[in-house]
């Protein structure tokens, strides 16, 4: 009996080519080239993006602040574009004072002063009718350039008050507006 071996062609043989493999390869690096480039990107832009979202969250936490003030607010005592002192009523022991009252204490009325100015907002707390004390800046990282408050229908009687902050764009090209409004609820109750 006699073998025969059979002579293998090179179309029965399955596989790639050393071509094949270097364009496969090379096709590999680019694309993993242009994951890499991308990945890079987001990983710089990551603590500006971060930043930026941090200055907004404070300014919409300030800005609730503020406007939950002045809905709980008397009277406007005085008002500009760049600042706004009301009476209200706060959950301090004393005006200024840092204890808190007691949750079955009446609230104490103050006179309240935001004024912004620069790249700051800041707020002063004392007994009524006066407007110094201590300041303590409630926020900083301002762009307005212009007003900060607006009053309707005007300023030396106002019934509602417009809070404007600008926070700067981490790009570079503007800022960011947040804005929110309220009207003084106690007023109408002739505290």
């Amino acid at each position: 009996m006699k073998r025969r071996w059979k002579s293998s062609s090179l179309a029965d043989e399955s596989g790639l080519t050393l071509a094949e493999m270097l364009v496969a390869m090379t096709l590999g690096v680019v694309v993993m080239g242009g994951v890499l480039i991308l990945l890079i990107g987001a990983m710089r832009s990551q603590p500006r993006l971060e930043k930026q979202s941090t200055n907004i969250q404070t300014a919409r936490f300030v800005l609730e602040r503020l406007t939950r003030e002045i809905r709980n607010g008397i009277v406007v005592d005085k008002a500009t574009a760049s600042s706004v002192s009301f009476q209200t009523y706060v959950r301090h022991a004393t005006c200024g004072g840092s204890a808190m009252s007691a949750s079955t204490a009446a609230a104490t009325k103050c006179e309240v002063t935001y004024s912004c100015s620069g790249s700051s907002c800041s707020r002063i707390e004392s007994i009524p009718g006066t407007y110094t004390g201590t300041s303590v800046t409630v926020f900083s990282g301002l762009n307005n350039s212009a007003s900060v408050f607006s009053y309707k229908p005007n300023s030396t009687s106002p019934t509602y008050i417009e809070v404007t902050l600008k926070v700067p764009d981490s790009t570079g090209s503007g800022s960011l507006t947040v804005s929110d409004g309220a009207s003084m609820r106690n007023a109408t109750l002739s505290y």
